[in-house]
């Protein structure tokens, strides 16, 4: 059997800075336990505790660093494991009476018996898109990739961003590629998805191509946008992320597939 112990938002780790514990922290009560997945053959369970008990004996790690290090069987199990813990210690009271709720793991629910509402882990829909044009004056294909203002160094990203209330996830794709880099798109397909647990997304990769415009980046969330063909690719996200695997996509011509 394995743990998962989120002590708040950061996972206590071992010697080897390993998240997936052979031993049950002991002196520390967890608010709650339950079942993520799988590894190895073995059970591995989720522990919550209190985001200001002290871990004594142990030291943690930030979630985004450990599952970039994580094995590919790992990550997902860090990312399920996260959105649960964020769930129960952000749904301790119901949001339509203010009682106390009870964690419900029958469908993963915080129950207000006093009212019998239910709360559910939140998940958050966003699309991620790479736009593409075709090559011009006999250069090659390119894609469009992004610097965004959070980014360090010259790391460059495809567009991505929240789905909003009442719309599809297309619309929400040309919508978003508008918003930050001011053109326009056409042939928006969908590739695959992504559960991403910062906090809670779940991101729908999508391909598209240029339709018209110049590139202006909004200087809030963009800060520089330009195009890119296969060998002069900039810095790109770390493999884990959905975006890499978009990119690398489009170096295969899956785009030209779909």
């Amino acid at each position: 059997m394995f743990w998962l112990s989120f002590v708040g938002d950061r996972l206590l780790v071992d010697e080897q800075r390993s998240p997936l514990l052979r031993q049950r922290p002991d002196r520390l009560e967890p608010l709650i336990e339950l079942q993520v997945g799988e590894y190895q053959g073995g059970s591995v369970r989720l522990l919550c505790f209190d985001a200001e008990l002290p871990a004594t004996g142990w030291e943690d790690a930030g979630l985004r660093s450990l599952m970039l290090e994580a094995e590919p069987e790992v990550a997902p199990l860090l990312g399920r494991a996260a959105q649960l813990n964020s769930w129960y210690r952000n749904h301790r009271f119901c949001s339509r009476c203010g009682e106390h709720t009870r964690a419900d793991l029958s469908d993963y629910s915080a129950r207000c018996d006093h009212c019998g509402y239910h709360q559910y882990p939140r998940i958050s829909p966003c699309i991620i898109v790479l736009v593409t044009r075709p090559g011009v004056d006999g250069k090659p294909e390119q894609c469009l990739l992004a610097h965004a203002a959070h980014f360090k160094q010259e790391r460059y990203s495809t567009l991505a961003g929240f789905i909003e209330a009442g719309e599809t996830a297309e619309q929400a794709v040309a919508r978003e590629v508008m918003e930050e880099v001011g053109i326009e798109v056409k042939n928006i397909r969908y590739w695959q998805s992504q559960s991403w647990p910062f906090p809670h997304s779940l991101m729908l990769g999508f391909y598209a191509e240029y339709a018209g415009g110049e590139i202006r980046p909004d200087g809030v969330e963009i800060l520089k946008a330009q195009w890119f063909d296969a060998q002069t690719l900039p810095e790109l996200p770390p493999k884990l992320a959905i975006s890499t695997t978009l990119i690398e996509g489009f170096l295969a011509g899956v785009h030209h597939r779909l």
